[in-house]
């Protein structure tokens, strides 16, 4: 391929990498938003959507450019398949964070949230999960990738938790429902938030080797 095409493979990449940043720093601030109860900063980044999804829109367009006019094959050509699936979950996550953050305004007035289930790690496994992902993206590595993997679950069993949990609470306590219903979809936004990060481990396993195993069982955790 010509030095014109790796130019632009190369900033496709800064791209891709600057829109991980932006979707990161999302997800830390609505939670912050939450656990401080700071309705500006959770609204704040519900803003910063629109951002988010004008960057996803700009690189989705240059991926489509680069097809039409280099139509690239094998290793160059796997890459930008998976930069558009990749782009297309930190979107998702995005929403995810914006999600988050509106609810941190409904919930600013409620002192139980961390009486009812574990929040603080939950969302510490959600945004790890989601660091790990950018880390093995930006260092195309694999074994990195297949961990992040196997941490999915553990956030999955925690969503059970929380959901049992909050269902307990609504039993002696119905008249919260409505801040319980947005503790509920809380849990259930950091739980997409981790399925999306394993999707973004998968797509960087697809990237470097070549292997589709988004239907296959992750590894064990190795710790």
């Amino acid at each position: 391929m010509t030095v014109h095409f790796r130019k632009e493979i190369e900033n496709l990449k800064k791209k891709v990498l600057g829109l991980s940043a932006e979707v990161g720093e999302a997800v830390h601030k609505a939670v912050e938003a939450v656990f401080t109860r700071n309705t500006e900063l959770g609204l704040a980044v519900d803003e910063n959507d629109a951002k988010i999804d004008e960057l996803e829109v700009e690189i989705e367009e240059d991926c489509l450019k680069i097809l039409a006019l280099h139509q690239p094959v094998a290793v160059d050509l796997r890459f930008i398949v998976a930069v558009l699936r990749i782009t297309s979950d930190l979107e998702r996550i995005g929403d995810f964070a914006a999600g988050i953050g509106r609810k941190a305004e409904r919930l600013s007035g409620y002192s139980h949230i961390d009486k009812i289930f574990d929040f603080v790690d939950m969302a510490d496994r959600a945004q790890a999960m989601l660091r790990k992902a950018t880390h093995a993206l930006i260092n195309m590595d694999a074994k990195a990738a297949r961990a992040v993997r196997s941490s999915d679950d553990a956030v999955d069993a925690r969503k059970r938790d929380a959901y049992d949990c909050i269902l307990d609470r609504h039993r002696t306590n119905p008249d919260e429902v409505i801040h319980l219903l947005d503790l509920l979809g809380i849990a259930r936004h950091l739980e997409r938030i981790a399925d999306h990060a394993t999707n973004i481990a998968e797509n960087v396993i697809y990237m470097s080797e070549g292997e589709i195993v988004r239907h296959q069982e992750p590894d064990a955790p190795t710790s």
